[in-house]
């Protein structure tokens, strides 16, 4: 995308926690040379999807597994999360991450048709059960005004890709 690398450091320098590079049509090189281009000081606060590797070479936040990269590195030291799409799923991902990715919460933004999975009810029981809290952020269909209800839900925080991309 022209100007991600300017958009990914100002993200950082405004306050944005994390930023996760999913590139999945990527090569190797194309994902090194991304971050490459980002200075050193923003690094810290970046998850890979792949190429685990570069993690630990780049001294970056983490990594996120998934169906293709399923398991970490034997010496992985950063961060690691996945993505759950059922409370089942956060029950039992949720011990063994630093945090797990819970969606679609609100219809989604940037993929038409992805429509929210959980009435608020269901969220309120989760919450009440413990299910939902810091370790669990919501994603899908998350803006700037829906922060607010995530907060009072218990969620860590709020994922957003449409909501950025689209500013």
């Amino acid at each position: 995308m022209p100007g991600e690398v300017s958009t990914i450091c100002r993200l950082l320098n405004d306050g944005i926690d994390s930023i996760h590079i999913r590139k999945p049509d990527w090569n190797e090189t194309q994902c090194r040379e991304l971050i490459e281009a980002i200075p050193e000081q923003y690094r810290c606060q970046l998850v890979l999807h792949q190429y685990f590797e570069l993690c630990e070479e780049y001294h970056l936040k983490g990594i996120h597994l998934n169906k293709r990269h399923s398991y970490p590195p034997v010496d992985h030291k950063g961060t690691i999360s996945c993505s759950c799409h059922s409370l089942e799923e956060v029950i039992a991902q949720k011990p063994k991450m630093d945090y797990v990715f819970l969606s679609p919460i609100f219809d989604s933004i940037s993929k038409r048709g992805y429509c929210s999975a959980f009435p608020i009810s269901i969220l309120k029981q989760a919450q009440s059960e413990g299910i939902i809290d810091a370790k669990v952020i919501a994603l899908g269909g998350v803006t700037y005004d829906k922060l607010p209800l995530l907060q009072k839900l218990s969620f860590g925080g709020g994922a957003m890709l449409g909501e950025i991309w689209n500013r």
